[in-house]
């Protein structure tokens, strides 16, 4: 299986580069992802729209990953709770080596094929549901493991992946494949892989979420309000949505708790 994330560098000599050309050829590849993800956009659409679907009827979003493509699972579902307002247990982000392996790498858990089943069981994992596996090789074992497990109790599965013909694709329901080529240190895939990845679960994520009513015009009307900025933010939504005085503004938002909620009462 050839695997484009793991072939040479298109870049020789690093170390004797200066700072300068090390980042302007960087930047060079980075530019390159944007187009990646473009190509996709046809294959994350469909996996939106089943998504909102599944959650539509009850159902969860699940991320399965290790190293560097679970951590940035992680990161997005950790960002859907405070950003539209849902439940922490409506998108979850589960990592290879437990929550441990966020900040610390254990590297091992990756190559156990039935340890993602038991952690999304302990979810109480359902039909409704739908599992996204990233896995920017798409070979990590513990990913395709899930993936396959899920498809043997009819849950639909989808992935995300940086190489084309791999395992991964033959246990996904849906399948997003983003081909940024060789890493700029060859192998490095928390560079452009990742980089694609996060990408993608913004698209992904927000997506869904607008979908699902989170968001009305272009706010996120249902954040939740925990911080002066934040707070600052919905008050000046308020008044951009229904013209209200900014004392009454910051009246209604200290009854109601959210935008969204200042604008049902008053209308």
């Amino acid at each position: 299986m050839k695997k484009t994330t793991e072939e040479t560098s298109l870049y020789n000599n690093l170390e004797t580069m200066s700072i300068n050309d090390l980042l302007i050829n960087i930047n060079h590849e980075d530019q390159k992802v944007a187009k990646s993800v473009n190509k996709a956009i046809p294959n994350i659409s469909q996996l939106v729209k089943t998504i909102v679907k599944k959650m539509s009827n009850g159902g969860r979003l699940f991320y399965i990953g290790s190293g560097t493509s679970g951590r940035l699972g992680i990161v997005d579902a950790s960002e859907c709770p405070p950003t539209f307002g849902v439940s922490k247990n409506m998108v979850i982000g589960i990592i290879a080596g437990g929550d441990s392996a966020i900040r610390s790498s254990v590297e091992a858990a990756e190559d156990n094929m039935s340890q993602a089943w038991i952690d999304l069981k302990r979810h109480n994992i359902t039909k409704k549901d739908v599992v996204v596996g990233i896995s920017a090789s798409g070979t990590t074992p513990y990913v395709i493991g899930g993936l396959k497990d899920c498809q043997t109790h009819n849950i639909y599965t989808g992935c995300i992946t940086c190489n084309k013909n791999m395992p991964i694709l033959k246990v996904s329901d849906s399948a997003i494949v983003l081909l940024v080529g060789p890493e700029f240190i060859t192998g490095s895939t928390r560079m452009k892989a990742g980089t694609a990845q996060k990408m993608t679960l913004n698209m992904l994520s927000t997506s869904v979420m607008i979908k699902l009513g989170h968001v009305i015009d272009n706010k996120m009307v249902d954040m939740h309000i925990n911080n002066k900025k934040l707070k600052e933010r919905a008050i000046k939504m308020i008044q951009k949505m229904s013209n209200l005085k900014k004392n009454k503004a910051i009246e209604l938002l200290k009854k109601y708790g959210t935008v969204r909620s200042v604008l049902k009462n008053i209308q």
